[in-house]
């Protein structure tokens, strides 16, 4: 039976953990999370090279197996606000971020 080497990634914003493990041909991404160690880390999304896949799908020789953590902030809300201040801001007449904008002398 032919022997698959997988190696397992979790990043945090200070460091990253790295292992390789060897798994038998047919494993799957449980699998290889339960032969790392770090199966408890795995609470929401995993993915391999960046693809979200089931903890069901099989994995193969030289896959990388990526545990991803939960977003700090929802994408939609932090562009919702980026977008408040914007706004509020381009609104001003005489801005110097858009000169145009400001009313002209006769």
């Amino acid at each position: 039976m032919a022997v698959l080497k997988v190696e397992v990634v979790y990043a945090l914003p200070a460091r990253e953990d790295s292992i390789v493990v060897a798994v038998p041909a047919g494993a799957t991404v449980r699998d290889v999370l339960e032969k790392s160690g770090l199966i408890d880390l795995a609470r929401d999304k995993v993915g391999i090279f960046g693809k979200v896949v089931r903890e069901d799908a099989p994995v193969a020789d030289g896959d990388r197996v990526e545990i991803y953590r939960p977003l700090a902030v929802d994408p939609k809300e932090a562009r919702r606000a980026r977008a408040a201040t914007y706004t509020s801001r381009s609104r001003r007449a005489g801005s110097a971020r858009f000169p145009s904008r400001a009313p002209r002398r006769r």
